[in-house]
């Protein structure tokens, strides 16, 4: 019997083959049952009432012959195999209809759960004719996605009957990380960091690789006059330098559980990848080799260092899944692995919580191996609940303590980063908005300033 009902309930939901009444039906029937109750309280007997409402119900049944079958629709979706996280794309759904029949319809698309969802959406298909009907959608959370099923429920001519239907349209979307900040530095590099107060460092003079030799402007410096080129044209002329290129990057991203905390738009690891793909494309577009390592508890993907913006594809498609894990992370293992199969002297760049990392031991071992042959520099996010506590006005007992606690850790990460960076290992924090941006601005100082 609870089969019998579930499944009854299930033909008035959106849910393959079916027909159900429509509001303007119930209501029809609703008041005309009210007028033959109220009849049998004079002359009309019961079996009259029942034999009137199965009559009637009957009746109404002949409305679905002018309904089109299901043969005579066809429908298609066009959505992107590709979609940023929380970027806005548009899916349009094409039904033709083939029968004599001018029919109303609602539609509800198969996204999953996750994704927004505007449904139903409705529409008018004339006879023998198209219609092309859009929507927005946007997905919260990466990963890769199936869309499947079309539902589609349409009324009779006189609108007292709805058939609903389902078409199998098999789609896969791939949901990557919000690639924006990627985009704008690739599109103007300058304009990215001027963007957020910074500029691109300028070189040491004379340093780097010879490129060009170009006529002399105010403001170059006078020891890089080129005196050959310059007598022989009878024109000032400078030798033009620009950082060596064809280094090696390793970026690393932690996907511990501390990398699970909730920030304004998404939490750390979202904003680690989005500045990891970043300072990637920098890396690239300068000529240099880059390799990306996700770590947790153990190491969870590895892309081997190689050049050119394509290789940004293959890391994108890596790493586009990746997933916090509910485990403390294993800077030990992960140290131990990168001195495995990076042999080449590199800039380390590591996307993590540094209050965790701070208190790694184990980890500050393996470190001091990897600085005698290696950069490394720390980027993590800012906790602004912390430093926001640390410089409150208390108004009573309790908010005093709370900003002295607040304090006294901000003091106690000030300690230990001073202790780390004795060693030689960078440690740098940054609001979550201008992560990328700091992670591309050091990379660009360490290069330009000749430290690989």
């Amino acid at each position: 019997m609870i089969k019998l009902l579930k499944s009854l309930w299930g033909r008035f939901l959106f849910r393959d083959r079916g027909i159900v009444p429509t509001k303007k039906l119930v209501l029809l029937f609703t008041l005309l049952s009210l007028i033959l109750l109220l009849g049998t309280r004079w002359v009309l007997p019961w079996s009259f009432v029942i034999l009137a409402n199965i009559a009637i119900l009957l009746f109404s049944l002949f409305d679905l012959f002018f309904t089109p079958k299901k043969q005579q629709i066809t429908v298609k979706r066009s959505i992107s195999n590709e979609m940023e996280r929380g970027i806005t794309y548009k899916v349009a759904i094409d039904i033709v209809n083939s029968s004599i029949y001018d029919t109303r319809l609602r539609i509800i698309d198969g996204l999953p759960q996750s994704f927004d969802r505007p449904f139903p959406l409705t529409g008018m298909i004339k006879k023998e004719s198209g219609s092309k009907i859009s929507y927005e959608t946007k997905a919260p959370t990466r990963g890769l996605y199936s869309v499947e099923k079309i539902y589609i429920r349409y009324r009779s001519m006189a609108g007292l009957w709805e058939k609903q239907i389902s078409f199998s349209i098999k789609n896969s979307v791939k949901v990557i990380p919000d690639m924006t900040e990627t985009k704008q530095f690739l599109e103007n590099a300058q304009k990215f960091l001027n963007y957020d107060g910074v500029m691109v460092r300028k070189h040491k003079s004379g340093v780097g690789e010879f490129a060009k030799i170009r006529s002399y402007v105010v403001g170059d410096d006078p020891r890089k006059i080129n005196w050959r080129q310059t007598a022989k044209l009878q024109e000032v002329m400078t030798n033009e330098y620009e950082p060596e290129h064809g280094k090696y990057i390793t970026v690393l991203i932690d996907c511990g559980r501390m990398m699970g905390a909730e920030l304004k738009h998404g939490n750390r690891l979202e904003k680690s990848i989005e500045a990891a793909l970043t300072v990637t494309a920098a890396a690239l577009q300068k000529g240099d080799y880059v390799a990306v390592l996700a770590f947790s508890k153990k190491v969870k993907v590895f892309i081997p260092p190689a050049k050119g913006l394509v290789h940004l594809q293959t890391i994108l498609h890596a790493i586009y899944n990746l997933e916090v894990e509910a485990a403390e992370s294993n800077y030990g293992e992960v140290l131990h692995y990168l001195q495995l199969v990076q042999k080449k002297r590199s800039l380390i760049l590591l996307f993590s919580d540094i209050q965790t990392f701070l208190y790694e031991e184990n980890a500050l071992v393996y470190l001091k191996r990897l600085r005698q042959r290696h950069m490394f520099l720390m980027i993590g996010v800012e906790d602004e609940a912390l430093l926001s506590r640390g410089k409150m006005e208390p108004e009573n007992v309790q908010q005093a303590m709370i900003k002295s606690m607040a304090q006294q850790q901000i003091m106690v990460k000030k300690r230990e980063k001073i202790k780390w960076e004795k060693q030689g290992l960078l440690m740098v924090e940054a609001r979550e908005e201008k992560l990328a941006t700091a992670a591309v601005s050091y990379y660009i100082d360490m290069i330009n300033r000749g430290l690989l």
